[in-house]
């Protein structure tokens, strides 16, 4: 074996130029891949990270996921009815006590928030606007929501001071032209109307939330709409963020009416990070395959040029297997040099672009360094892709090499 690896290494030395373009080929595919998939992969888990934690896990409405057959409906299955008027039935979740005990039952550590949400319009000066008004525990909201991050002006806590006060987008008190302390008006479908003293201005970042949305204690919210002792939604934070889809299912299960874990609600989004990866990969794939393509054409080259000298081998006593294992290892050597300097290369991209500083300032967004995700697995897979696609390009040559006859190379028949 000592003398088939020194055959192979006498061979790639012999034509050193050719074999150092193989092998930055390789590299280049390798630290390119390595620093993309760092940079890929960091962005994604950022991107969900961030997301994650600004929006509860699992989110229970008064929602069913399947509307419910009408009693007229149901009795008379094989009648054809025509301008039926379907029962009403006032939805909410109603005691709310009794929903979170049950929640907290099955998500023992959870963290959980009720809330009612209606539309309603708020005036002041003269301007209206449509407003989406959410009722909620302060306390309770600050432990699920990243609200209490998004406060430019006052607190969201001095709503629990107060039945009378209001957290507004930044964006709404500018279109009513109101600031804090002033006193809006607010009403609603019901008829109602009651008077609220801005006590806090938020800013999201979210253009329809920073216009058109806005808090108020719980209590004032179910009197506005006139929903007492009632909520519409439940938000729910659980420790373990991979068992929100069974925790989901189950609470759904539990209280009968829809339960969407944050996997569910995003569905889309993931899936667009799978399609993303995908092309990723076939991209840098790509780039590997053309390196492979030199280190054929490098062994190729080899294999002709040295027909007399692999003749000779086998006159010597040389088998088909060490010729095939001559070519096959000097394809593999070119392919795990250039794993190594990829690998390298691969680090110094990754460390590089980890030293790139920017600021992007819009509101509470401040992004100053890229996001990586280092990864050994990384450094595995395209070093692994490299040298396997090494040895297969090493490989065809090779069987041509085995296939050669002694005989015909040394009389000068071919």
């Amino acid at each position: 074996m000592n003398l088939v690896l020194d055959i192979a290494l006498t061979h790639i030395l012999g034509r050193l130029r050719q074999t150092l373009v193989s092998v930055v080929g390789v590299a280049l595919g390798v630290g390119f891949t390595v620093a993309m998939s760092a940079l890929m992969v960091g962005s994604q888990n950022d991107f969900v990270t961030q997301l994650i934690d600004a929006i509860p896990h699992v989110n229970l409405t008064d929602e069913q996921r399947d509307a419910k057959p009408q009693p007229a409906a149901a009795a008379f299955a094989a009648v054809e009815i025509h301008g039926l008027r379907p029962s009403e039935d006032r939805r909410g979740l109603r005691n709310p006590a009794e929903v979170i005990a049950i929640v907290r039952g099955i998500v023992p550590g959870g963290r959980v928030a009720a809330s009612l949400i209606g539309q309603g319009v708020a005036r002041y000066g003269g301007t209206d606007i449509a407003m989406s008004l959410t009722g909620i525990d302060p306390r309770a909201e600050l432990q699920v929501t990243k609200i209490g991050e998004d406060i430019r002006e006052g607190s969201l806590e001095a709503l629990a001071g107060a039945q009378d006060a209001i957290v507004i987008g930044d964006a709404a008190a500018r279109k009513l032209g109101a600031r804090l302390g002033d006193t809006i008006s607010v009403s609603t479908s019901k008829g109602l109307l009651k008077r609220f003293k801005i006590v806090g201005l938020f800013h999201s970042g979210v253009t329809a939330s920073d216009e058109g949305a806005a808090f108020v204690l719980l209590k004032s919210a179910q009197i506005l709409f006139d929903r007492a002792n009632a909520v519409n939604q439940v938000k729910i934070k659980v420790p373990d963020i991979d068992q929100a889809r069974a925790v989901a299912t189950r609470i759904e299960r539990e209280i009968g009416t829809k339960a969407t874990s944050w996997e569910e609600a995003h569905e889309s989004l993931l899936s667009s990070f799978q399609i993303r990866n995908v092309i990723m990969y076939t991209v840098v794939g790509a780039i590997l395959l053309v390196a492979g393509f030199g280190i054929y054409n490098i062994v190729s080259t080899i294999v002709h040029e040295k027909a007399r000298d692999i003749a000779i081998l086998k006159s010597l006593g040389f088998a088909e297997g060490d010729m095939r294992a001559i070519f096959v290892i000097e394809g593999v050597i070119i392919g795990v040099l250039g794993a190594l300097a990829g690998s390298a290369l691969g680090f110094a991209l990754t460390e590089l672009l980890g030293l790139v500083k920017f600021e992007i300032k819009g509101g509470a967004v401040e992004i100053t360094r890229l996001p990586l995700y280092r990864s050994w697995v990384h450094y595995a897979i395209a070093g692994g892709f490299a040298i396997v696609s090494a040895a297969v390009a090493g490989y065809l040559p090779a069987r041509k090499a085995a296939k050669v006859k002694p005989v015909d190379i040394i009389r000068g028949a071919t």
